[in-house]
């Protein structure tokens, strides 16, 4: 005869509870039918114990289930041995963890229909408390009773909790005290930190700059316009691209960079601390193409439509990079020339715009430089599949805050939403360092094919960017110097094309 009902109570008797054969008895009722009736629990009343009126509510996987085994109930002999009473008395009918050594009591452990591996394979401590419900791999998954402190308990959690070191504590204890043995240890390699340019105009070997030059030569001013004039707005964008993937270490990353990266991508590198150098040559790139776009469009001394053609072909380059070829950093450097006080004050060249190169102004104003802002401000991407260098000035400017150049206010503090500005760049972070790899074949796939002419290479690279705007020898110098004297230069560039309207003359 089975109990089918479990009375959950608290109350203590003054009985003493002694078990035989893994199962409590009562020292009153020795037969084998009142033995089995006073079994604490059996395997055939689990399933009871599920249903929706039982009053224990755990699940299967609960670990009290996991020490309950199948016990069954033998003859009474004449004289039973008694065991040591359970520290806390219980009534026959409350469920009993059994200890380990009641699995198996008699020959064979039991092949019955609820038996599992689960019941008998693991093994339950002797102690009743809540706290011994533990497993030798796992640990302790259901303590209530945390260990006190000097106990053995926890000194096994301590000892547990140093053994599982995270990664970032393997790796600083390999920069300082070497590679163990083993395969890991043998293909680790700390990551090198560049303190050095990758810029160097001084042993730069160029093709149209005489080795010792100086600064806005008007010979190679010409020859660099004509180059500029020679070829369509898209295969300009795919010769920035190229130059700038490059650069940013998208494309032509080597095994061996790779090593001393210590990633596998330009775009992981310059969200990490080591990779500061990489930052700081991006602004430098950044600030130098702008400028010398800006150079280029002041320099057109001819007419106001021969400038407003000029005008008209540097928006068309901007929305190339924008949209054919997905590289949001030199489309950035491109608006940016477009947005200087001295290009934007030339209000005669923007009116010509406007009247002969009608749809180029209708895209800057009204695509362009919408969309430029909404970069700006963290709100507004291009797709992943069609991005081969993703908007990740913003980001630089932050984490380089001390040696970005000012060119005018930040995003983040020209809005009252400046915090969740910031907030959205360094998510951005994330995704740009995630899928380094994805802007490398986006790369490839649109420079494909792509034949490129090495003068323009040359005329978009950043050493030769320098030489032309600060000669071989101010290329040299710092760069906070060389851009406050530019700016004076691009200032008197400008009101030579178009002075300023005095107030006595209106």
């Amino acid at each position: 005869m089975k109990r089918r009902s479990i009375t959950m109570t608290d109350g203590l008797t003054a009985d003493k509870v002694t078990r035989s054969d893994g199962c409590p008895t009562s020292m009153s009722l020795p037969r084998p039918r009142d033995s089995i009736r006073s079994c604490a629990l059996s395997m055939d009343q689990i399933p009871d114990l599920h249903s929706p009126m039982s009053p224990i509510s755990e699940s299967p996987s609960s670990p009290a289930y996991s020490t309950v085994t199948r016990v069954h109930a033998a003859p009474a002999a004449p004289s039973a041995t008694a065991l040591p009473a359970s520290p806390v008395a219980r009534r026959s009918s409350e469920p009993q963890l059994c200890s380990g050594s009641a699995l198996k009591t008699h020959g064979e452990p039991d092949k019955g229909p609820h038996t599992s591996p689960s019941h008998t394979l693991c093994k339950a401590s002797p102690s009743p408390s809540l706290s011994s419900y533990s497993d030798p791999d796992s640990g302790h998954y259901c303590q209530l009773q945390p260990p006190v402190r000097g106990s053995r308990e926890w000194a096994a959690a301590e000892a547990s909790s140093r053994q599982a070191r995270s990664y970032g504590e393997k790796l600083k204890e390999l920069s300082e005290n070497g590679a163990p043995e083993g395969d890991w240890g043998k293909t680790f390699t700390v990551p090198i930190v560049e303190v050095t340019s990758s810029f160097n105009p001084a042993t730069f070997q160029s093709l149209l700059i005489p080795r010792d030059n100086r600064p806005l030569e008007v010979g190679l001013l010409r020859k660099v316009k004509e180059l500029l004039s020679e070829v369509d707005a898209r295969t300009l964008a795919r010769h920035v691209t190229k130059v700038d993937c490059l650069v940013a270490r998208i494309l032509g990353v080597t095994k061996e960079m790779q090593t001393l990266m210590g990633v596998r991508w330009g775009m992981e590198l310059l969200t990490l601390p080591h990779g500061r150098q990489l930052r700081l040559d991006l602004l430098e790139r950044f600030h130098t193409m702008s400028i010398m776009l800006a150079v280029d469009i002041l320099g057109c001394t001819g007419s106001a439509e021969e400038r407003a053609a000029l005008l008209h072909k540097t928006i068309q380059l901007a929305a190339e990079l924008r949209g054919t070829m997905g590289n949001m950093f030199s489309f950035a450097a491109v608006m940016g020339a477009l947005d200087m006080a001295q290009i934007s004050r030339l209000e005669q060249t923007w009116v010509t715009l406007r009247q002969r190169h009608t749809e180029g102004a209708i895209l800057y104003e009204k695509k362009l430089k919408p969309f430029l802002k909404s970069l700006n401000e963290g709100k507004e991407g291009p797709p992943l599949s069609n991005t081969t260098f993703p908007h990740v000035l913003p980001l630089i400017t932050l984490l380089e805050c001390d040696s970005a150049p000012p060119e005018g206010p930040e995003p983040w503090g020209s809005t009252e939403h400046g915090v969740e500005v910031v907030l959205a760049h360094l998510e951005a972070a994330r995704m740009v360092a995630h899928h380094g790899g994805l802007y490398h074949t986006n790369a490839e796939v649109k420079l494909q094919g792509f034949q490129a002419r090495p003068e323009l290479l040359e005329v978009f690279s950043t050493e030769f960017q320098m030489r032309l705007l600060w000669g071989s020898q101010g290329a040299s110098s710092s760069q906070a110097r060389r851009y406050e004297k530019f700016d004076k230069v691009l200032t008197a560039l400008s009101h030579k094309l178009e002075p300023a309207v005095r107030s006595s003359e209106l």
